[in-house]
């Protein structure tokens, strides 16, 4: 999926992201609203895992929206 469609999207995604990745907080996705590296990094992040397998759940989270 486009980057800008995710960034136009974001807040309407706001609640699919929270079901797919439920230990992101409300503070995690308002802080860059649409930006995916972020959202890539956080999903690393809270979930202790590699950055190529965050980058492939995000990747596969966006597939998911077409």
């Amino acid at each position: 999926m486009n980057n800008d469609i995710i960034k136009g999207k974001w807040s309407q995604l706001h609640g699919k992201l929270k079901t797919q990745w439920s230990k992101l907080t409300d503070d995690d996705l308002g802080q860059k609203d649409g930006h995916r590296e972020y959202l890539v990094g956080k999903v690393q992040e809270r979930y202790g895992i590699a950055k190529d397998m965050a980058d492939a759940q995000v990747a596969a989270f966006e597939r998911s929206l077409r």
